[in-house]
């Protein structure tokens, strides 16, 4: 870096390119915000959808219940 100072106007110089940085850097932020909460709509909207049409097709065949094992008989010596 350099160590001279800077006259006023150099300073203004480089806040305002420090501002326009920060401006853009806030800009980009706040689109990939956006994109990722569209995304995770999209994908709720499609595993709700997936769901329920698995819930629907369940109510329309109902499960058979398993038949139970017999009591297995523990052998004596």
């Amino acid at each position: 870096m350099n160590d001279e100072p800077k006259s006023a106007a150099e300073m203004k110089e480089i806040r305002l390119n420090r501002k326009l940085a920060q401006d853009a850097e806030g800009i980009k932020a706040m689109a990939d915000i956006a994109a990722a909460d569209i995304a995770i709509r999209k994908r709720t909207a499609n595993l709700r959808a997936i769901r329920l049409a698995k819930e629907a097709a369940d109510r329309d065949k109902p499960v058979e219940p398993k038949a139970k094992a017999g009591l297995k008989k523990k052998k004596t010596k």
